[in-house]
């Protein structure tokens, strides 16, 4: 449901958040409202009040919060209160634009569509029409206050997320393929071998050295010291040692200076062998030796120092072997990256041969290998003396330093800083506060994102997340692209990077740079002893959120993954801005699971686990709401979550002593109540550690009282559920806090949602191993309670329900056995002595022996819940919803399988064989057009025969060929009572109304047809058969193969319920920003609506005076038409005939768009068709003589019509197609479906919460024909009675106190009452005998009474705004009178010369809504009739 009161509006009463995608549509309970705005709502075309004013005209229905009853507004996460879901300041949506959208932008709550009214001009409205309404109601309309609620608010139904995906969790074949972002084979760096070739004094053959040349070495020159050249090596080897160290000192470093061969053979494979199956480290400098060959061969020395050695890269890769790596610091660097492949390959080969000839052969890895060269092939390194001469090895272990020397190289600085001086920042490179800790802490962030930005994520996860050695390296490898670039040299790596020197993100930390040089004089002189100064930090990190947030804002368009996520991460290792990068990150979490795998992907994981540890209050609500999503989309972080007890940093917030610094705190400890049932999900480590805490189920029931948050307690229910799977200790635990029977209560809430999930938890709590006396009568005591939700509106909670009888019959199969034996030997005799079977009022037979023997023994399972339940399974396996009816025929048909199987399949197959020849004895009537549906006994004893059926045929299609008994005979399984074929015979129902028993309450000696519908003497005509259209199904419906019947069902609620925390909660649906394709379409459907409003309403003042016979089409239905019905805005007209079948029409253009069945089972018809929704994109419900009410989707597309949903409305019915069948009315302001017919009850759904909320009596023995109801506020409404009475009923009342007024003026059957929507509110009536009755709800008399005919009246229609009725007669006639009585004009609708006759009767018509439109069938003929007026 959707509901939509404008805060400039109302300003009194609280605003409702709206969300989007929401299963908590109808979730919060709201307080009382005062008076003045319990009768609020909105028009479904309000007539004259709203022409002006431009609403949208919504069917003149105007939506109450009534002021004595509560009703339900949308509860849940919003994209109005987004930031204050995750504990956000307000001005976080302010800044993404959403505050500055006009006022009257058009709004969608939840999935559904919503557009918010303008209200300026409710006022006019009130001015330029100034009647007297009837019944008193037209002080509330002269109200301007009223007025401006009435043009704001607007409610939409069965538009809910459980709507929209039948209550199934998504294809994952359609949805986005998980990403792998955990490293299976977390491979890192643990040794090291650093190898330096000076030779210092001796230049190689093949170098040429400039003078002045670049001579410093690790930032230390050779030249300049007197030591002698080992010791000078050993500082260069040392100095290089700590570079590599701030890398990562983990890694055992060990230096090689000036290596000769064998040395070099022994360090590598002393290398290989430490290091196991590790990565090592092989870092080669080689300024002092030969360049390396052509074929790759490096140089290194032989032991007396005289000759260079080639080392051959064969021999190297088989000293070293895989996963290594491999740094060349040398000119023509490039010839070994050329060649290493090729040898590669080599040893590739001759492990293939020695697997080959000994397959458990131990053979050395070569293939994992990373290469980063310092020049290509034909490079050589730069000389210039202002760098070092091992500038790559200085890029790759000394960034920082060697990016400022580049700065001040490349830039002109206005201080006299050299050089030397820009060596000389302060600070650590760990201390982030410090100015060279800064530089490097940005320098992390800039080079991640360069990488982030350019790489491929594959490339990306093994280079920079994988081990920190390769990351730190190859972040600063892009360094070095960017400066060697500049001296003629390429690096070059394997795999190979792309070039990033022209990346934007080198500004920025140009920029960087640049703040900190600027500030080192005065930093230098503080430093000192001079004058004090404070260190001035960068703001590249607050610029760079600001950038993220400005993605956020834009609405990440194309999903394109934001170039500041890496730095994101950077931020949160910093206390400033880490609260903001929190909410930021969750914003963009929020966009959906391509976003939370993004970020997991880049490496978010480790630091909200590291976060779990922290205290700091502000911080949890953030920490919640981004756990809550990565977990929604991958709960692989369970076993995360049990180290250091992170899963308690949730334990302690769903506690509710815990205070949490945001306003809705109900809604994080739903969150965490999310977190802890997905942690426990499939991991009994985790159930065992959470019921631990002793207070966590108590504090779970004590959230199953939350009156307000429906998510807080679906949640709880599903976290009970999860403690409760294959964990008995926690059953016993909720055994003792009676959690179970809290559960019991729980399948009553108001929430559809949280009614599967109470269901849910119930059967988890169904299987404690031991079967002892208490354990039975808990769980019976739970089948008993839970029994009525077999009438529950949702087929959500009813297919939970059907998982929960599974579970429970699985558990008791044997007793469930007996139960369904005896049930087949009770169908049994009551198909061979019906008489007898109803003499003795539902006597129960317990053996396979007569009613006509002399003893008849008391059936084993009498009274036993496994009987009662067994029957409410029957009773579902022919439900209205495909689903339920399959998963409820799956439960019959393993029940029957298995008694076929068991000892007493030997008695039972000579019953079902008897069952198989009385059903055929029985059906052949059931073939004819008029005949009445077979009785239950037969129905349910044709499921009984699983053998002699195809697997094909199972139970399911036999149940629907089965028609409607067992629906006919809800009331009697319910209590165990039998029910004979001529109690469900639908001639015999009619006699029935005149036995002695009704006529007590029938009024004395009136005729007795007086008492029945006109149309009870038809002669069937030849219609389209049942079933002969298309029998849309539920969205994902899929047939089962009845091959595969498994027990118990699984259910798919809690990853239904899941995909709550995957979609988007903080910003607006896509229709509801301005300029999208469903926002676009909205505003269009709103502009069409106010110019038919405005087209049609100055009509009415002509339509009571002129004539109705100007024809405006005609087409051939195919079918005989019954009940029409126009939309308001749409050119869209619903027919359906007298059996199954509706036709979707345009009217205007007199082509039909779709035709379907509507399901109801051979010997019933449609018995009423409305448009709901009609503002935007309206539904059409349907309701049928067997009490099921069904919803279509998409109703005019033959390929894309789906069922919304479908229930049995009355569950005690009478299948007919005779009699009133069943009657209701539609209020979509209040969301409430109106039921009544042949019952004595009149039945208020609620669209809301989907379940009865009320049952009043109908205080008559005779059957209810029409039902009509006030539309504003919803309270008052008005049934007409197969005995001609007129009862006024008031809602606001106590059912047995809710009829107000009784009117009896007409003596026969009434035809139809109705209350206008729009006009002066006009209350008309006409009974069969052609009496039309004007009405005041105040008065004890008609105002006026009307003779429209002398003839039976078969029809009544009266117009929604236009004073002007039409009554169809018996001969053939349409006549039409204003509402004072006056004469307008006769028609005749067209007759087929050869199927009709000019004397048949008319059989149905409807007006337009709106315009002064008339449309008009007759009996015998399948033709359609339009008239307009005569302006």
């Amino acid at each position: 449901m959707t509901t939509i009161l404008s805060p400039q509006a109302l300003p009194s009463l609280p605003v409702i958040n709206h969300e989007n995608t929401a299963p908590y549509t109808n979730g919060v309970v709201q307080q009382e409202l005062p008076e003045r705005t319990s009768r609020l709502a909105h028009s479904e075309s309000s007539g004259e009040l709203l022409t002006m004013a431009r609403t949208n005209g919504n069917q003149a229905e105007f939506s109450a919060l009534a002021r004595s009853q509560t009703s339900v507004e949308p509860s849940g996460a919003s994209a109005r209160r987004a930031n204050a879901t995750v504990g956000f300041v307000d001005e976080q949506v302010n800044e993404s634009g959403a505050s500055d959208r006009p006022n009257n932008q058009l709004l969608r709550a939840n999935t559904d569509i919503s557009l918010k009214r303008r209200s300026s001009s409710a006022g006019r409205a009130a001015s330029e029409e100034n009647w007297e309404m009837r019944h008193g109601w037209e002080d509330q309309y002269n109200s301007s206050e009223y007025l401006g609620l009435l043009s704001s608010a607007f409610y939409m139904y069965y538009t809910d997320k459980r709507h929209e995906t039948g209550g199934r969790p998504k294809d994952e074949d359609h949805s986005r393929p998980p990403i792998e972002w955990r490293m299976k084979e977390r491979l890192k760096t643990v040794s090291a071998a650093l190898a330096i070739c000076l030779n210092i004094g001796v230049d190689p053959p093949d170098v040429v050295r400039t003078n002045p040349s670049s001579k410093l070495e690790c930032w230390l020159d050779p030249t300049a010291s007197t030591a002698a050249n080992s010791k000078v090596m050993e500082q260069i080897g040392k100095k290089l040692n700590e570079q590599y160290e701030t890398l990562s000192i983990r890694v055992r470093y060990k230096l090689y200076l000036d290596p000769s061969v064998d040395e070099t053979r022994k360090f590598c494979t002393s290398l290989r062998r430490n290091a196991k199956d590790e990565r090592v480290l092989f870092h080669y400098n080689g300024h002092g030796v030969p360049l390396p060959t052509s074929s790759g061969e490096i140089w290194v020395f032989n032991r007396n120092y005289t000759q260079y050695i080639p080392v051959p890269l064969y021999d190297l890769q088989l000293w070293l072997g895989a996963p290594s790596l491999y740094v060349y610091d040398c000119s023509h660097a490039g010839n070994i990256i050329a060649n290493f492949d090729k040898f590669v390959q080599k040893h590739e080969a001759e492990n293939a041969e020695a697997k080959a000839q000994d397959p458990n052969a131990q053979l050395q890895q070569y293939t994992d290998n990373i290469q980063l060269a310092a020049c290509g092939k034909s490079e050589s390194l730069p000389t210039n003396p202002d760098l070092p001469a091992d500038l790559f090895t200085c890029c790759l272990t000394t960034p920082i330093e060697i990016s400022l020397r580049f700065f001040v190289l490349q830039n002109q600085l206005p201080t006299d800083l050299t050089i030397k001086d820009v060596m000389k920042v302060p600070g650590k490179l760990q201390e982030r506060r410090s100015p060279l800790g800064e530089l490097n802490w940005i320098f992390t962030a800039v080079t991640d994102t360069i990488a982030w930005n350019t790489l491929p994520r594959d490339i990306f996860r093994r280079l920079f997340r994988q081990d920190l050695m390769v990351a730190a390296l190859f972040r600063n490898f892009l360094l070095s692209q960017r400066i060697m670039r500049c001296y003629g040299c390429h690096p070059t790596s394997v795999p190979l990077m792309p070039d990033t020197h022209d990346h934007p993100m080198w500004e920025s930390w140009d920029l960087a740079m640049e703040m900190v040089l600027a500030q080192l004089p005065q930093l230098r002189a503080a430093e000192d002893g001079g004058m004090q100064y404070e260190y001035l930090h960068s703001n590249f990190f607050a610029e760079q959120l600001t950038a993220f947030e400005v993605y956020l804002n834009q609405g990440a368009p194309g999903q394109v993954a934001p170039a500041q996520l890496p730095i994101v991460l950077q931020v949160l290792l910093s206390q400033v801005h880490r609260l903001r990068a929190l909410i930021l990150l969750s914003r963009f979490l929020d966009l959906g699971p391509w976003a939370v795998n993004l970020a997991l992907l880049i490496g978010i994981f480790p630091y909200v686990c590291k976060l779990l540890q922290s205290a700091a209050h502000e911080l949890k609500p953030v920490m919640i709401f981004i756990w809550a999503r990565i977990l929604a989309v991958d709960s692989s972080g369970q076993s995360d979550l049990i180290k250091d007890n992170a899963y308690q940093y949730f334990l302690n917030i769903l506690n509710p002593a815990t205070a949490l610094p945001v306003g809705n705190s109900s809604e994080h400890r739903a969150m965490s109540a999310f977190i802890i049932a997905v942690f426990c999900r499939n991991f009994h480590q985790a159930r065992v550690v959470c019921l631990q805490s002793e207070d966590l189920m108590k504090t779970l029931i004590h959230h199953l009282k939350d009156p307000e948050n429906p998510l807080l307690r679906q949640w709880s229910c599903l976290l009970i559920s999860m403690l409760w799977t294959d964990y008995p200790e926690a059953k016993w635990k909720g055994i003792k806090e009676s959690a179970h029977q809290r559960l019991c209560e729980m399948a009553l809430d108001p929430v559809p949602e949280v009614r599967a999930a109470a269901l849910h938890a119930l059967s988890s709590f169904i299987g404690i191993p031991d079967i002892t006396d208490m354990v039975r009568q808990h769980e019976e005591s739970i089948a008993s309670a839970v029994l009525p939700t077999t009438a529950d509106g949702n087929a959500m909670v009813r297919r939970e329900l059907l998982v929960f009888f599974s579970t429970f019959v699985v558990r008791y199969q044997n007793r469930f056995l007996v139960a369904a034996h005896e049930q087949l030997v009770e169908e049994r005799d009551n198909l061979v002595n019906p008489d007898a079977a109803a003499s003795s009022n539902g006597h129960q037979a317990g053996s396979s022996t007569r009613p006509d023997e002399e003893s008849i023994s008391a059936p084993v399972s009498q009274d036993s819940v496994q009987r009662s339940v067994w029957k409410h399974i029957l009773v579902m396996s022919v439900d209205a919803h495909a689903e339920i009816a399959q998963d409820a025929s799956t439960i019959v048909e393993y029940v029957h399988e298995a008694l076929l199987q068991s000892p007493l399949g030997a008695q039972t197959r000579p019953i079902v064989e008897e069952l198989s020849r009385l059903l055929n004895r029985t059906a052949a009537p059931s073939r004819q057009p008029s005949a009445a549906p077979i009785s239950r006994t037969s129905q349910s004893s044709a499921l009984t025969a699983p053998r002699q059926l195809q697997r094909t045929e199972s139970y399911l299609a036999a149940g629907m060929r089965r028609t409607a008994s067992v629906a006919a005979a809800l009331k009697n399984l319910a209590i165990g009572g039998a029910t004979t074929p001529d109690s469900v015979n639908g001639t015999n129902r009619s006699a029935a109304l005149n036995s002695p028993q009704q006529q007590r309450f029938a009024r004395a000696r009136v005729p007795a047809e007086w008492n029945r519908p006109p149309d009870e003497k038809d002669h069937a005509t030849a219609s389209v058969a049942y079933g002969s259209a298309k029998i849309p199904t539920t969205r994902g419906f899929q047939a089962r193969d009845s091959a595969e019947v498994q027990l118990p069902l699984k259910s798919g609620f809690f990853d239904w319920a899941i995909e709550y925390f995957r979609e988007p909660q903080m910003r607006p649906n896509e229709g509801d920003e301005p300029g999208s394709d469903d926002y676009n379409a909205r505003l269009w459907r709103r502009v069409r609506n106010e110019k038919t409003l405005a087209m049609t309403q100055p009509l009415k003042g002509v339509a009571g005076t002129s004539r109705w016979d100007v024809p405006n089409g005609f087409f051939n239905n195919g079918s005989q038409a019954s009940k029409m019905c126009f939309h308001q805005f749409e050119d869209h007209l619903a027919i359906a005939d007298d059996r199954d079948n509706i036709c979707i029409w345009n009217w205007q253009q007199g082509n039909r768009l779709n035709r379907f069945s509507n399901a109801n089972p051979p010997g019933t018809r449609i018995n009423e068709t409305r448009f709901i929704n009609e503002d935007d994109q309206a539904l059409l419900m349907t309701g049928s003589s067997d009490g099921i009410v069904r919803i279509f989707r998409n109703y005019e597309s033959e390929k894309k019509i789906e069922v919304v949903t479908a229930f049995r409305a009355l569950s005690d019915i009478v299948p007919s197609n005779k009699n009133a069948g069943l009657v209701l009315d539609w209020q979509q302001g209040q969301g409430k479906l109106l039921v009544a017919g042949d019952v004595k009850v009149i039945r208020v759904w609620n669209a809301a919460t989907e379940i009865c909320t009320n049952d009043i009596p109908a205080r008559s023995g005779s059957c209810i024909t029409s039902l009509t109801s006030d539309q504003v506020a919803g309270n008052v409404f008005v049934g007409g009675y197969g005995d001609g009475a007129i009862r006024v009923f008031d809602q606001r009342l106590r059912p047995q106190q809710a009829m107000i007024k009784c009117w009896r003026d007409h003596k026969q059957w009434i035809t139809n009452v109705h209350m206008q929507r729009g006009g002066l509110r006009e209350l008309l009536s006409g009974s069969r005998n052609g009496e039309i009755k004007l009405w005041d709800i105040r008065k004890d008399t008609p105002l006026n009474t009307i003779r429209a005919t002398k003839d039976t009246l078969r029809t009544l229609a009266v117009h929604e705004h236009a004073p002007v009725f039409a009554t169809g007669t018996e001969r053939h006639n349409i006549n039409l009178f204003n509402v004072n009585g006056a004469f307008l004009n006769t028609l005749q609708p067209y007759a087929s010369f050869l199927h009709g006759t000019r004397s048949s009767p008319i059989a149905a018509t409807a007006f337009h809504p709106h315009r002064m439109m008339l449309a008009c069938a007759a009996k015998e003929s399948n033709h359609v009739n339009l008239f307009t007026c005569k302006a």
